[in-house]
């Protein structure tokens, strides 16, 4: 049995339908993971104000030049003013995860939220 030429077209137009449908659904898709994903972009924009309070058990060992630390063996303790933020924030995350060790920095990163990590980032990539 042959099929009329208006259900031919009915059957292009409603593929060329899908087709659309399926793209539409497509950039809907990434316009909700853009907007699901900008408050974690805001919590990476770091408040340098925000981690005065939280510097204290940083420079005790980071604002001390050519400082050692002597536990579980000697190592030379960085200077992280002027270091790059996202650096610091790489950093510290590899702390926390295990990524990256050293027993005091475990210690320090594990108890840090992302937005301490981000705030301590912005005020040390800020010094000079």
């Amino acid at each position: 049995m042959k099929l009329p030429n208006n259900m031919y077209r009915f059957k292009t137009h409603s593929s060329k339908n899908s087709n659309l449908a399926s793209r539409l659904a497509g950039v809907l898709a990434i316009a909700a993971a853009c907007f699901v994903a900008s408050p974690a972009t805001a919590a990476d924009a770091g408040k340098p104000d925000a981690s005065r309070a939280k510097v204290s058990m940083c420079i005790g060992c980071h604002g001390i030049p050519g400082y050692r630390a002597s536990f579980p063996e000697v190592y030379s303790v960085p200077m992280i003013a002027g270091q790059n933020d996202k650096y610091i924030q790489a950093a510290l995350h590899a702390y926390a995860k295990g990524d990256r060790s050293h027993p005091t920095m475990d210690a320090i990163a594990a108890s840090l939220s992302d937005q301490d990590i981000a705030d301590l980032a912005a005020y040390y990539s800020n010094l000079k």
